[in-house]
């Protein structure tokens, strides 16, 4: 693993960990975002391990789909999770009106979580937190 990708995956436990607590104090339109930069973080870690890296989202969510969730290497729910979790988080980020719910934002929180124990089953233990 790279340090680019170790701190990707820093980057990811730590979004998880900040959804928990945006959720625990009921701001889930934020948590839901947390959630899905986690997703996102995992995937450009991926990305960077096949020496590929993308300036915009739709392109890391696409590539994930085609390199990872199309080959069988990750579970092609994955996939359709980080593409709701965009479509999700841009409802928190952006819409004004009714915010998600607390069943969302869990919901987003335990897919964020799935990528984690992903990336420890294909890179081995994540690094130490800080």
């Amino acid at each position: 693993m790279t340090p680019e990708q170790e701190a990707l995956l820093s980057k990811a436990r730590d979004s998880v960990r900040a959804a928990r607590l945006l959720a625990d104090a009921g701001l889930y339109d934020f948590a839901v975002s947390r959630a899905y930069y986690a997703m996102f973080y995992v995937a450009e870690a991926f990305l960077l391990g096949e020496g590929l890296s993308f300036s915009r989202h739709a392109g890391v969510i696409a590539s994930f789909g085609e390199r990872f969730a199309k080959t069988g290497i990750v579970p092609v729910e994955l996939h359709r999770y980080l593409i709701e979790g965009q479509d999700k988080r841009n409802v928190g980020d952006y819409q004004i009106g009714p915010g998600l719910t607390d069943g969302q934002a869990a919901e987003q929180i335990a897919r964020a979580e799935q990528f984690l124990n992903l990336t420890q089953r294909l890179f081995g233990p994540l690094p130490p937190a800080t």
